[in-house]
């Protein structure tokens, strides 16, 4: 089943978070390259694709795994939540309907 695993950054993450995002990255890429990644990126604090000093107010990952368990425990890995870049957490089933 499909999961969305939505984290929100805590203030002033910006440099940590740039500065485990290849880790962060690699990870995606690995679920992507095991054909469990529908879609991964970040949300901009301000509406604009690249917000600059701004940062971001967090990334959403909608990826497959076995069980919620299973997708908790791979957020709970990830280095955005072990570098604190995330403040907040939440993963919920996602039922994927178009396209």
């Amino acid at each position: 089943m499909y999961y969305a695993l939505i984290g929100e950054d805590a203030p002033g993450a910006l440099d940590t978070r740039m500065a485990v995002r290849p880790g962060h990255v690699a990870r995606l890429e690995a679920l992507r390259d095991a054909g469990r990644l529908l879609l991964a990126g970040p949300m901009p604090a301000i509406d604009s694709p690249d917000p600059g000093p701004a940062g971001f107010a967090g990334s959403l990952i909608v990826a497959e795994f076995d069980t919620l368990a299973d997708a908790e425990a791979w957020l709970a890995e990830d280095p955005y939540v072990r570098e604190g870049v995330f403040a907040r957490t939440t993963v919920r089933p996602f039922r994927k309907t178009l396209p």
